[in-house]
């Protein structure tokens, strides 16, 4: 400031020397160590201010790379189960008709089975009943036979009026079934 105040003095007194655009060597030196000054001081301020703010948006810049990255991974993971869900949405019908067909064909085997086995005790019962009926068919026709013979035996008895021992009757009644044989009876 110094110099500009005596170069306005040395104008106004009209003394001292002509200066093109009025420069001293004063002049000049305050001009170069006012860029030297300003270069230094934005040395200092971008080692102190920029660089940390550089620092602070390239950590920044991949953080945000960083979380891009995290949503495509998730995106694409996303995709993934959506699809494995759609494919399984797809084939759940498809499975679902395979099982009522396994409980159908389960349900006709059983049926099979259950009526096989209902046949067979039919089978038998039926078996059973007519042995159970020849077996009465039997008892009926020797219970006839008894008693018919022991009315023979009581006419006879009445007949001939005489005591026949009952050794003698069995053997009377013996003979006289062989003679008219046991076809008559049954029938």
């Amino acid at each position: 400031m110094n110099a500009l105040l005596n170069a306005n003095l040395v104008m106004l007194s009209g003394e001292g020397f002509d200066y093109l655009f009025d420069l001293t060597g004063q002049l000049l030196q305050d001009a170069v160590l006012m860029i030297i000054a300003v270069f230094t001081l934005f040395l200092i301020a971008s080692h102190f201010l920029f660089n940390p703010a550089r620092d602070m948006l390239k950590k920044r810049q991949e953080k945000i790379k960083g979380e891009l990255e995290d949503a495509k991974e998730s995106m694409e993971s996303a995709d993934a189960l959506k699809a494995e869900y759609e494919d399984k949405l797809k084939n759940i019908d498809k499975e679902a008709e395979e099982i009522l067909t396994q409980a159908r064909k389960k349900a006709l085997d059983n049926e099979s089975r259950i009526i096989a086995e209902a046949k067979k005790e039919a089978a038998s019962i039926i078996r059973q009943a007519k042995n159970e009926a020849e077996l009465e068919k039997r008892k009926a026709a020797d219970d006839v036979k008894k008693e018919m013979i022991s009315i023979a035996a009581m006419m006879a008895g009445k007949v001939t009026k005489s005591a026949v021992d009952v050794s003698v009757q069995d053997s009377l009644v013996e003979e006289t079934l062989k003679e008219i044989g046991e076809n008559t009876w049954l029938s």
